[in-house]
């Protein structure tokens, strides 16, 4: 009944991040804690569909013959035996050493059934018969279900360990037939009902445990982003599962799309803070700077960051008439030719996670390029190395934010048409900086990297945290809706 609840703790943990495993010596990490309140959350959530999958069962038809005083061998027939409901008292989810427990405890459910009988003896040689409804009611219905999780080739292998249900106690309500037909149902029949509804929610366990399984092992451990880059989002190591939560650590670098995934060991001697602090959240989500940095090498490597820039606010700067001044030599030997800047990152870009915020160094090759007769000519070639950082926020799913400039510097690095005023030069780039390029990497940044959440749920009231090489996103988790639920065995008959 309650298996559905592995599925979202493993789909909570489905995160798109990736790495080019060529390029590093260790693992990129993402870790995903699972706290005893997002436990309960999905606890309540995913008993709230098991009990669908469970709702409008029917169970198998009962037969048993009688002998009733005064009346004979009666053969009563109970038929389209229904689960109607089934209302849940308390439930608790319990993890640990020997595996997730989940117990439903104090629960009933109502059942509505067909019945027949049929009936002959010397004193009724022609035989007797009816028929009609019956409800019935199941109290203190509890159910218990314990699995593990285990590390299965970058998989998790779903196992149940054990599992059970119990019927406490049942009422019958008859409608319609002879007087004695009722004591006959209770005495004769309570033991077959209530077995045959403990065997109905034990059989629907058994089905969600290997749908889930199935479901677990043909997840992708790749994930295809673009023409350059995949998702790493195998799960390294087994989870753990301690006595108030579950983590997991999942792979998580960039891998450029020409590399062959190779299965690494998770970081060493690496560990996230236990909290974010403040009040308790569902979810901690802890991603390690080398995501970041792998993204960055990927990227650079398949020499996908330069772009020409063409246009500014101040177009007139896009003219060597405008540089007269600036640079003599440039106008004289192209005079009113129109220009372009050829940006390209010249090393991939550092990305640093202190206590505070995220750092962010990088080295842009600017290129002059003037544009005559058809003809691109490059004239001069000025380095810039900026110090910029990173202020983390979350917008809708993903962690997205801004950069900020803190600080540049540049120096020639070639140039054809004679020494340039580095001091007018720098003035020049601060304005290219400021209005043009980091605005337009933080209309790429706002792409973001997006959290290991199911589509249908979101975070809510989330909160960041930094702590040295971790960047921690705590949350709660709110539900609308959700196609990975269709496959929970609400289908399963």
């Amino acid at each position: 009944m309650a298996s559905s609840l592995l599925f979202l703790l493993i789909s909570l943990l489905f995160i798109q991040s990736s790495g080019d495993l060529q390029q590093h010596n260790e693992e990129g990490h993402i870790s995903v804690m699972i706290s005893d309140k997002g436990l309960d959350f999905a606890k309540d959530l995913l008993i709230d569909k098991a009990i669908a999958s469970i709702v409008m069962s029917q169970l198998p038809e009962i037969e048993k013959s009688v002998q009733v005083p005064l009346v004979g061998k009666a053969k009563v027939v109970l038929s389209e035996i229904t689960i109607k409901d089934i209302q849940i008292n308390s439930s608790t989810v319990e993890t640990g050493d020997s595996g997730i427990v989940v117990v439903v405890s104090g629960a009933t459910a109502n059942l509505n059934m067909n019945w027949r009988y049929s009936c002959s003896s010397w004193l009724v040689p022609i035989g007797i018969s009816d028929s009609g409804t019956a409800t019935v009611k199941v109290k203190d219905l509890e159910v218990g279900l314990t699995v593990n999780l285990r590390n299965q080739g970058g998989t998790l292998k779903l196992i149940l360990l054990d599992y059970g249900c119990n019927v406490g106690d049942i009422s019958i309500k008859l409608n319609g037939g002879a007087a004695w037909l009722y004591q006959v149902l209770v005495d004769a029949f309570e033991g077959n009902i209530a077995s045959s509804v403990e065997d109905a929610i034990s059989k629907k366990i058994r089905e969600g445990i290997s749908t889930l399984d199935n479901l677990l092992q043909s997840l992708p451990q790749t994930i295809s982003i673009d023409q350059t880059a995949v998702l790493n989002v195998s799960f390294v190591d087994n989870p753990v599962l301690s006595n108030s939560s579950i983590e997991v650590e999942i792979n998580g670098l960039f891998i450029g799309t020409n590399k062959v995934l190779v299965p690494r060991s998770s970081l060493n001697g690496l560990e996230t803070s236990t909290s974010c602090g403040g009040s308790p959240k569902m979810i901690k989500i802890s991603i390690h700077e080398d995501v970041f940095n792998s993204a960055s090498s990927v990227y650079f490597t398949a020499d996908s960051m330069q772009w020409i820039l063409d246009e500014l606010p101040d177009q007139n700067l896009l003219n060597t008439a405008e540089w007269r001044f600036i640079v003599p030599q440039l106008f004289k030997q192209y005079p009113n030719d129109d220009m372009n800047l050829n940006i390209s990152v010249s090393s991939a870009p550092v990305i640093q996670v202190t206590n505070q915020d995220i750092k962010a160094t990088i080295n842009l090759d600017i290129i002059i390029d003037v544009l005559e007769s058809g003809q691109v000519i490059p004239v001069a070639c000025i380095s810039v190395d900026i110090s910029a950082s990173f202020a983390a926020e979350i917008i809708g799913n993903n962690v997205t934010g801004k950069l900020k400039l803190i600080k540049f510097s540049t120096n020639l690095k070639w140039s054809k048409i004679g020494k340039l005023h580095m001091q007018l030069i720098q003035s020049l780039t601060s304005s290219v900086l400021k209005t043009v390029i980091i605005p337009y990497l933080n209309s790429q940044l706002k792409r973001g990297i997006e959290l290991p959440i199911l589509d249908g749920f979101a975070v809510c009231n989330a909160r960041i945290a930094y702590a040295q090489p971790w960047i921690e996103v705590c949350s709660d988790v709110s539900f609308s809706g959700d196609s990975y639920l269709m496959l929970l065995p609400a289908s399963v008959s």
